[in-house]
C-alpha cells in the first residue's frame, strides 16, 4: 500500500494555493504526502464562502469547477506520458528512421514511441485474423527499434499512417508494414487508461435516495431480450448506477437464466447455477430466514466475488420483505470528506470474511475499500475516482487475525471508529433506496458496489420466493464492450465516478 500512496502524492497540487505549494519546496516525500492527505476538505468552505476565505488562516480551499477543469486538462496532457514523448527529446521527425514518430492528430502534433506503434500492429503477420491473437511477443521487439512513416489516405477507411521498420522483429522481412488509422490513434491517446485490461473508463454516477429515485431505470423484459439497443442502454445504465430493474418477467424459474444469459455465462457457485431465496427451518444462510437482513454484499469470502446479482420475484405474498439498497461508493465519498483518516483506515485494514459449514469452508481477507492500483490515471480532485470496489458484508465477517488483536490494538480501535462512521453513512435514511419487488419484477445490481438488504417478513402469512443468479465482471464488461463498439463506437470498462451527489 505504501507505493499506492506514493504515486498519489506525485500528482501536481494545482488546486492548492501556490503559496502553500511553494512552502513544500525542499520538503521530504513523507511531508508532501502528509500535506496532500491533510483532511482540509472537510473544513473547507462552500463556493459562496470563498470570498472570505484566507489561506493563511484556514488552509487550502475545496477545488472549484474551474480548479477541476484545470486538473482534468493537466491530467489529459500527462496520462499518455509513457507513450508520448516531449518534442525536445526527438532527434528526427523528417520521415527518416527514428525511435519516435511525430503525428499530427486534429491539428495537435503528438510524438509517439515506435515501440508502442510496432507493438500495436494488427496486420495478418502480427495478429491472427480469426482468433485475434498476437503472433509475436513485446519482448521480441528490438531495443534499438527505429521506424519511418508516411500518410496514407483511403476514401473508405480514412487517413492512416504507414510505418516501415529499419530493425524489425526477428523473422519479419523488409516488406512488413504497420498501418494505424488516425481514428485509432485518436482513441488510443485521448482515452483515460485505467490499466485494467487496457480499456477506457465509463462514467459512474454516485447516488443517494433522492437521486436514484429520480434516475431509476425500468426496462421491459421483452425489449431487453429482443432488442440489442435496449440491452445496450440497460447495461450502460447498470454500469453507471449499479442498479437496474426489469418488469413483465415471465413466471418461470428459467426467466432469471434467460435474463443473465443475455449478458453472458452465469457464474456457478456452491449455491448452484441459480438459487432460491425462500424461508426454511435451520437455514445455513440468514437470507433463507424471515429475519431482517442488513446491508451486505455476497460471497466476499471467495477470491472473486460475483460482479452482478439478479433477483427475480416469483412470489411476493407475505407482509414485509421489502428490499433496500445503498451506494457504497457514494458513502465512501462522503466518508472521505468527513475524515481522510477513516477513509485511509478502511483502505488498508485487513478484514476477514468466511463461510464455515460442514461441507464448505471459504475464507478470504480484504480491506473494506479497495483502490485501483494506478491512482495517477484517476482524477485527483475527486478521491472517489480511486475506488475500484467496496467489500462490506458484516453477516459473513470472520474473526480478526490474532496478531491484530495482540500487537495492533491502536489500529484495531481506529478500524472500529472508521467502520462505525462508514456504517452510519451507508444506512442513513438519505442514502437508502427502498423498494418491495412485486411478482414478475427483477432487480439487477453491482454486487461490488451496491449494498442490498431486506426487511423482516411474516413467513406464516404467505409465500415469498426469489430466484437468483450471478454474473462475473469479465463477462459483463465483455458484453458491454461489444455493445459499445456496435452502438457507441468506443470501449467502456470498469469505471470511476465522475458525478457526485452534491
Amino acid at each position: 500500500m505504501a507505493s499506492r500512496w506514493r504515486l498519489k502524492a506525485s500528482i501536481p497540487l494545482r488546486n492548492v494555493s501556490s503559496r502553500r505549494v511553494a512552502s513544500l519546496t525542499g520538503k521530504s516525500s513523507a511531508q508532501r504526502r502528509q500535506f496532500f492527505f491533510k483532511s482540509f476538505w472537510s473544513q473547507s468552505p462552500s463556493a459562496a464562502e470563498h470570498a472570505n476565505w484566507t489561506v493563511d488562516t484556514h488552509g487550502p480551499r475545496r477545488p472549484t469547477k474551474v480548479d477541476e477543469a484545470a486538473q482534468r486538462k493537466l491530467r489529459e496532457s500527462k496520462e499518455q506520458e509513457h507513450l508520448v514523448h516531449d518534442e525536445s527529446n526527438i532527434g528526427q521527425m523528417d520521415g527518416k528512421p527514428a525511435k519516435h514518430i511525430a503525428v499530427n492528430i486534429d491539428g495537435d502534433p503528438r510524438v509517439l514511441d515506435t515501440v508502442f506503434l510496432r507493438d500495436s500492429c494488427t496486420c495478418p503477420q502480427c495478429m491472427d485474423p480469426h482468433s485475434k491473437q498476437k503472433l509475436f511477443q513485446t519482448s521480441d521487439i528490438p531495443e534499438d527499434l527505429e521506424g519511418s512513416c508516411k500518410t496514407v489516405v483511403d476514401e473508405e477507411k480514412g487517413t492512416s499512417i504507414e510505418l516501415e521498420w529499419s530493425s524489425d522483429v526477428k523473422g519479419y522481412g523488409p516488406e512488413h508494414r504497420t498501418r494505424h488509422s488516425i481514428d485509432w490513434l485518436r482513441r488510443a491517446l485521448n482515452t483515460e487508461i485505467e490499466l485494467r485490461g487496457g480499456v477506457r473508463q465509463d462514467d459512474r454516477v454516485l447516488w443517494d435516495k433522492r437521486k436514484i429515485t429520480k434516475d431509476n431505470r425500468w426496462v421491459d423484459y421483452n425489449e431487453y431480450m429482443t432488442q440489442d439497443s435496449t440491452l445496450f442502454d440497460a447495461l450502460t445504465h447498470l454500469n453507471q448506477y449499479g442498479l437496474l430493474f426489469l418488469r413483465n418477467v415471465p413466471d418461470s424459474e428459467e426467466s432469471v437464466v434467460h435474463l443473465a444469459s443475455r449478458i453472458g455465462t452465469l457464474k456457478d457457485t456452491f449455491y448452484g447455477h441459480t438459487w432460491d431465496v425462500r424461508s426454511k427451518l435451520q437455514a445455513e444462510n440468514i437470507a433463507y430466514t424471515p429475519q431482517f437482513l442488513g446491508l451486505h454484499m455476497d460471497l466476499l469470502y471467495t477470491s472473486n466475488p460475483p460482479h452482478l446479482q439478479l433477483l427475480h420475484s416469483l412470489r411476493a405474498r407475505t407482509p414485509g420483505g421489502a428490499s433496500f439498497f445503498s451506494d457504497s461508493f457514494h458513502a465512501a465519498h462522503q466518508l472521505h470528506r468527513q475524515s481522510v483518516g477513516h477513509f485511509r483506515t478502511l483502505c488498508t485494514f485487513p478484514v476477514t470474511y468466511h463461510y464455515h459449514h460442514p461441507t464448505q469452508h471459504y475464507h478470504f481477507t480484504r480491506p473494506i475499500i479497495d483502490l485501483f492500483p494506478y491512482p495517477k490515471y484517476s482524477d485527483p480532485t475527486n478521491l472517489a475516482s480511486l475506488i475500484r470496489r467496496v467489500n462490506w458484508s458484516p453477516p459473513f465477517q470472520g474473526p480478526f487475525e490474532a496478531r491484530i488483536g495482540s500487537n495492533n490494538a491502536t489500529s484495531l480501535r481506529n478500524f472500529v471508529a472508521a467502520s462505525h462512521a462508514y456504517e452510519k453513512l451507508l444506512a442513513s435514511e438519505e442514502n437508502l433506496f427502498e423498494y418491495r419487488l412485486n411478482e414478475g419484477e427483477c432487480v439487477v445490481f453491482d454486487n461490488r458496489r451496491v449494498l442490498h438488504a431486506r426487511r423482516a417478513f411474516d413467513a406464516t402469512k404467505g409465500e415469498r420466493w426469489l430466484k437468483g443468479a450471478y454474473v462475473d465482471d469479465d463477462v459483463f464488461f465483455s458484453r458491454l464492450r461489444v455493445l459499445q463498439e456496435a452502438f457507441g463506437g468506443r470501449w467502456v470498462a470498469e469505471g470511476v465516478e465522475r458525478e457526485a451527489v452534491k
